[in-house]
């Protein structure tokens, strides 16, 4: 007996209808995205010239060529922003499974965390002496 067939009463459903819910799910997660960018293309005007195909539309002509180089300090600058946001994620379900009442798993749980900050702490200040902070 499979757990579908045990939620629903004898001869109704299949062992497909518990999954209806997850289908309808990933189907609006499709349509939903996917259809303002198609009746965008059937709805917009099509009003392509020489001014909509330069670089910037300000009024302003471009002096330069738009392609140029960012400097590295951009990228550590983001990519120390998804280690630390990354963190935050981490830590949002250790909040919520920290609140239970098992003090041995409480304790456990505690000093997992202090490790795993600790570890993010020796990171940043790596990070920090070696320069990644700072724009001059």
């Amino acid at each position: 007996m499979s757990l579908t067939t045990a939620r629903t009463p004898a001869g109704v459903g299949g062992p497909v209808s518990g999954y209806w819910p997850v289908m309808v799910f990933f189907a609006v997660a499709v349509v939903f995205p996917v259809l303002p960018v198609v009746l965008g293309r059937f709805v917009r005007p099509n009003l392509y010239g020489e001014a909509k195909m330069r670089p910037y539309e300000c009024g302003i002509d471009p002096t330069t060529e738009a392609h140029d180089r960012f400097t590295v300090r951009f990228y550590i600058v983001a990519m120390l922003f998804l280690v630390f946001d990354v963190e935050t994620i981490f830590l949002l379900p250790w909040a919520i499974i920290f609140m239970g009442d098992d003090f041995s798993f409480t304790k456990f749980a505690l000093l997992e965390m202090f490790f795993f900050i600790g570890i993010l702490v020796v990171g940043y200040y790596y990070a920090w002496r070696k320069g990644a902070l700072e724009w001059a």
